[in-house]
């Protein structure tokens, strides 16, 4: 039986209480992330521009790809909610520098988002398998 469980610290919120969710879940072979927000290292939504935000985004994505022993290129899946129609460019720039040449699936709409000053939010499957 393959392993299945949570990856990453307990999210607490603001609150006090502890999120009903993991930052990232293994299981059958592949690790699911949350959706990322800009959060900066001391846990505060930086609400620069898109390409900033998409950064930190994706830093946070590789973070707990790297607790797992993973890298961008295990990286399968890739789920992006954008704000605004206008920020595609600019997060697109950040993407492609994340991922270079590797090029998972993905799927881009324009949603709100639930915190406010969030301009984008993504979401990665990866695969722990060989790359």
């Amino acid at each position: 039986m393959k392993e299945t469980r949570p990856v990453g610290k307990e999210i607490i919120l603001p609150s006090g209480d502890k999120a009903p969710l993991s930052a990232a879940y293994r299981s059958n072979g592949f690790l699911f992330t949350s959706g990322q927000l800009a959060f900066d290292a001391d846990a505060r939504l930086n609400t620069g521009d898109i390409k900033e935000q998409t950064q930190l985004c994706l830093a946070n994505i590789q973070k707990l790809l790297e607790l797992e022993g993973l890298s961008n290129e295990h990286v399968v899946k890739v789920t992006v909610w954008l704000t605004h129609i206008d920020d595609f460019a600019g997060f697109n720039a950040a993407y492609i520098e994340f991922f270079g040449g590797h090029r998972p699936a993905r799927s881009t709409v324009r949603s709100d988002l639930m915190l406010p000053g969030a301009r984008v939010e993504i979401e990665a499957v990866a695969t722990y398998q060989e790359v």
